[in-house]
């Protein structure tokens, strides 16, 4: 028997295939197709300090290879889902680990501050691709002083696994890697989407109502491939690869490339099995190639 377990700093994961946050709601969609316990960890959707509308429709268009999206982080506040959600989802068999987000520093410590009571939320991962309305909306994840910042200041008022989620719309993301590592994260996951447009030429019109929004799915890839290879080989702490993982060997190709765990979030869209179908590929290869445990796979590329 193989062994899928891997680790997490401080968080231990059944196998290495998690939901992506935005993709799956707060996993209570999922539980309509299948036992949610299976999976390695439920990644759940951006959380705030207070309630957002989100961004005006249309906010998603489809493309030849992924999707677009500009949802704008639509939910009802950190407060509502300790109340409301948290209490329906707290005793799956699973990590549940809650997106933190906020426009400025004090945000991001408020929500944090919150999830850090919870008994069930053994890690909350930081969305650093927020904008910083201080900054004048500038992403906290494109310069290292702003990303050693908020890092910095959520590490001192939580206690559990922090992991860091990477823009990747930046010139060198290893060094915005090695700034949250510095600042006491305990992981780091990447990449979120890439900055991308689409426009109806009939029309004349962009397909977004804010013009631009966030691209995932298979067509950005071979580009977070390189950047988890890349954070890999300059972090010491583990990495958590995502971005177009539609099968088993695109999760394994980023467990190759150095990722402990992996992500998957557009593919859900097509269909909700896949991550299953990605945990019983994983096995399945491990077997084939005689290999004992999934962390093995982790940085195991033949150069």
């Amino acid at each position: 028997m193989v062994d899928l377990n891997v680790k997490i700093h401080d968080l231990d994961l059944k196998n290495p295939v998690m939901t992506a946050s935005g993709t799956s709601g707060f996993a209570e969609e999922l539980t309509d197709f299948y036992d949610v316990g299976q999976l390695g960890g439920l990644l759940l959707k951006g959380t705030t300090l207070k309630n957002r509308d989100g961004n005006a429709y249309p906010r998603m268009a489809e493309t030849a290879s992924g999707m677009l999206n500009a949802v704008g982080l639509q939910n009802k506040g950190v407060d509502y889902f300790i109340e409301n959600i948290y209490p329906r989802i707290k005793d799956y068999n699973t990590p549940l680990i809650v997106n933190v987000n906020g426009s400025t520093v004090e945000e991001y410590i408020a929500v944090t501050e919150k999830v850090n009571e919870l008994d069930k939320i053994p890690a909350i991962e930081l969305n650093i691709s927020c904008p910083n309305v201080k900054e004048g909306g500038m992403s906290f994840g494109i310069s290292c002083p702003s990303a050693e910042a908020v890092t910095r200041e959520v590490r001192r008022v939580y206690d559990k696994t922090l992991i860091v989620k990477l823009s990747p719309n930046v010139t060198d993301i290893t060094e915005i890697a090695k700034a949250v590592e510095g600042q006491g994260a305990d992981s780091v996951s990447l990449v979120n989407t890439f900055l991308g447009m689409s426009i109806d030429s009939e029309k004349r019109i962009p397909l977004l109502s804010t013009v631009t929004g966030g691209l995932s799915g298979p067509a950005i890839k071979p580009i977070a491939l390189r950047m988890v290879w890349q954070v890999y080989n300059a972090v010491k702490i583990p990495v958590i690869g995502m971005g177009g993982i539609m099968n088993a060997a695109d999760a394994i190709e980023f467990m190759l490339a150095g990722a402990t765990a992996v992500q998957v979030g557009t593919a859900i869209f097509k269909n909700p099995f896949i991550p299953l179908q990605i945990i019983e590929g994983i096995k399945e290869y491990l077997e084939r190639h005689k290999i004992q445990s999934a962390s093995e796979l982790t940085g195991c590329l033949q150069m």
